[in-house]
């Protein structure tokens, strides 16, 4: 399949005074955005012109020039659908736009209550208010029809993004009107331009008070010219929006009172599907889903033929391994839900039923003359942990699922749907090694299992290094920290004892903000987020996304002080509370179970401290005339991200449903008596 290239003409500019004009007939023809130009563009005016002239000699040629299917199949596109993916950084807005894209195009009654944050169902989504998976939905506007795809905005979700833009031609970049273009915004930009794919830029959120629209497009640019874009996608189109109140428009100071110009602009920048109408049938499978009573469901874009209910197809990779299988039901993308059909025609997203041992990246071809089309390469985990079955004396007291057997068969069937994950062996027959993007992908994965019932154990992340030409090299990540001016300080001081290298430093939106960008091993990065927190008393902003593999950049302390350990079990009391919080920070009350080896709070100092947080007070017969009155500190709570960056190499987490627990090795301390 050949891709036609796009022209879009719009200059990085803010100030957008009126409308484009029409496209004429002979522009939607080659594929091309006409837009006004700004008056900040005459230093790419000549550049364009010359992109434009090349495109246009490119289209001449392949007019002239015989299609490599001549006589077989019939090259066309689809004008009534376009298909695009929202992607930007984390909490840069994508969910709350596509909510008003689905409200303004009538999707939902009048008198209908709809939540939030609509596209986010799953509960820990919910919870922690980002998108962990992408999910399809499709409006109709004009006539057309748009299939949009809601991709998640952190960088350890990466792999989700890779897949989606396989199924698009296009993509609408959303960016923050103030923080402008953040680490994920570059990888999912620079995804997007390695496919080619037009990008239609978004401007959120421009009625924030400091909002600055116009540094934000510069910002972008050069952010298209660091990743090597060509003449055309440099010419994006600019939309300005408020996604919260479902306004749009071509200039940030004369918004419409509608998304009307941000439906435009898709409609006019994003190209038809390129398509083989006539040629045999190519379905590249990019996700799936499991139904109780319909099994699993293969979603993926069609690429060539029609595609109809009930049909035998061959499901085929390139390595040229392929069986038969069955359509059942056929199902395609309408408002909110999935609309069953009888048949789907080339160009448009789709579910398939039917086909119960379908994986990610094969592809549903003709029965006769299918061909597979080339499967989805997703980048290499970073990161990896060990999970095995619980040891601790409290097995099986809160989980359904304890044994290795149930842990094994999870871990693997995870690996049906989430690519960019790895399972191993580990040493023992109960231990497994998990690899993934980062730690909070590994623990998503952790949470939903300790939702489902399960209880495990797992030790602390390492990163996955590689050896090249004899020298050792380790994983390096780009970190950007937004930190008041008082604390910038500490902040440099703690990059700086994580081996951290500097790249820029420059004053961020807020007055008193400034902007930190710096290189740090991936090894510096596990345990910074809590402690850069704690410098900053809670008012630093932490984003982090892959760069490369690099040297090796030494050895470093990841934490100062050590852990108070239970040297006896049972139940804590208030007595044996008052003595041991003089040592530290405790991570339990009175009254709460424990057992030996448990780790129940921070020593102040380096090193383990062992105490008995279950000694009661001895009965005596002496009596005083009062009773001294102590308070307990409050005890400090962790969350299951916090204990995973807590623990040091001869720690453990224990994960059960109800509780999350920190322990010591016994492995790893018998190891160290002997």
């Amino acid at each position: 399949m050949q891709m036609q290239t796009i022209t879009l003409r719009a200059a990085p500019s803010a100030r957008r005074l009126a409308p484009p004009p029409p496209a004429s007939s002979s522009d939607l023809s080659a594929g091309r955005c006409s837009l006004l130009r700004s008056p900040n563009s005459r230093c790419r005016r000549a550049r364009s012109v010359r992109a434009s002239a090349s495109l246009d000699q490119e289209v001449k040629e392949r007019a002239d020039s015989p299609s490599p299917s001549a006589g077989k199949t019939s090259q066309a596109t689809r004008r009534d659908v376009r298909n695009i993916a929202i992607v930007a950084h984390v909490d840069h807005g994508k969910t709350t736009l596509v909510d008003s894209m689905l409200k303004q195009s009538k999707v939902f009654r009048e008198n209908q209550v709809v939540q939030e944050r609509i596209m986010d169902s799953n509960d820990l989504e919910r919870e922690r208010g980002i998108t962990i998976l992408s999910k399809n939905t499709s409006i109709t506007y004009k006539g057309t029809k748009i299939n949009i795809i809601d991709t998640p905005g952190h960088s350890d979700f990466g792999g989700e993004v890779e897949r989606v833009l396989n199924m698009v031609e296009g993509i609408l970049l959303v960016v923050d009107s103030v923080e402008g273009p953040m680490p994920q915004t570059r990888f999912v930009l620079k995804k997007a331009l390695e496919f080619g794919h037009a990008v239609v830029v978004v401007v959120n959120k421009v009625d924030r008070p400091i909002a600055r629209p116009e540094f934000v497009v510069n910002s972008t640019f050069e952010l298209f010219i660091e990743l090597n874009a060509t003449d055309e996608q440099c010419d994006f189109q600019t939309v300005f929006a408020i996604g919260l109140k479902g306004k749009a428009g071509l200039s940030a100071d004369n918004l419409a009172d509608d998304l009307g110009p941000l439906f435009e602009a898709i409609l006019r920048c994003i190209p038809e599907p390129h398509i083989e109408k006539d040629g045999a049938l190519q379905m590249l499978v990019t996700s799936t889903e499991y139904d109780e009573h319909k099994g699993r469901i293969a979603i993926g874009r069609l690429h060539a033929g029609e595609l109809k209910r009930g049909i035998e197809v061959k499901v085929c990779t390139p390595d040229d391994a392929c069986r038969i299988g069955k359509i059942g039901e056929l199902f395609v993308y309408e408002n909110f839900g999935r609309v069953p059909v009888e048949s789907v025609s080339a160009g448009d997203i789709c579910a398939v039923c039917g086909i119960n041992d379908i994986m990610i990246g094969e592809t549903i071809a003709d029965k006769v003359d299918g061909v597979a089309l080339p499967t989805i390469k997703i980048e290499e985990p970073t990161v990896r942990m060990s999970f095995s079955i619980n040891t601790s004396p409290f097995v099986g007291k809160e989980g359904k699922f304890v044994t290795s057997r149930n842990l094994r068969d999870r871990l693997y069937r995870e690996l049906e749907r989430n690519l960019a994950m790895k399972v191993e062996d580990g040493e023992t027959a109960d231990t497994f090694l998990v690899s993934g993007r980062g730690t909070l992908h590994l623990t998503i994965l952790i949470e939903n299992m300790r939702r489902e019932g399960y209880e495990f154990m797992i030790g602390p992340p390492k990163v996955i290094n590689k050896t090249v030409d004899g020298k050792l090299l380790e994983p390096y990540e780009i970190a950007a920290i937004e930190v008041p001016e008082e604390y910038m300080g500490s902040a440099v001081e703690l990059l700086g004892k994580r081996r951290g290298q500097m790249l820029d430093m420059e004053a961020s939106g807020p007055e008193g903000v400034s902007l930190l960008k710096y290189k740090v091993p991936t090894r510096g990065l596990i345990g910074l987020r809590n402690a850069i927190l704690t410098a900053s008393r809670g008012r630093a902003v932490l984003n982090t996304i892959f760069d490369s593999y690099g040297p090796w950049a030494g050895d470093m302390s990841s934490r100062d002080q050590g852990s108070l350990v239970a040297f006896e079990g049972g139940s804590t009391t208030s007595y044996a509370c008052i003595n041991a919080q003089e040592r530290g920070i405790l991570f339990v009350k009175p009254g709460q179970d424990v057992y030996k080896g448990q780790i129940v709070g921070i020593h102040q100092r380096p090193g383990d401290l062992a105490l008995n947080v279950c000694k009661k007070k001895a009965a005596t017969n002496v009596r005083s005339n009062k009773e001294t009155t102590v308070v307990l500190d409050e005890p400090l709570s962790y969350s299951l991200d916090d204990c995973i960056e807590y623990i040091q190499e001869d720690e453990l987490v224990e994960v059960t449903p109800l509780s999350i627990r920190m322990s010591k090795n016994p492995k790893i301390s018998k190891k160290g008596k002997n």
